[in-house]
């Protein structure tokens, strides 16, 4: 039962952290879709 709680807190600990990145994170993977568009009409 303790592995359990350690491992719910741990989790919950990651998403509260990540709640602050989530924008951040999205505009990387934005640039990055943008990139492989970009090199897919190059090679065209």
């Amino acid at each position: 039962m303790r592995k359990y709680l350690g491992i719910a807190m741990l989790a919950g600990t990651l998403m509260l952290a990540g709640c602050n990145t989530i924008s951040g994170v999205g505009k990387d993977v934005r640039s990055a879709g943008d990139a492989v568009s970009d090199a897919a009409e190059g090679a065209k």
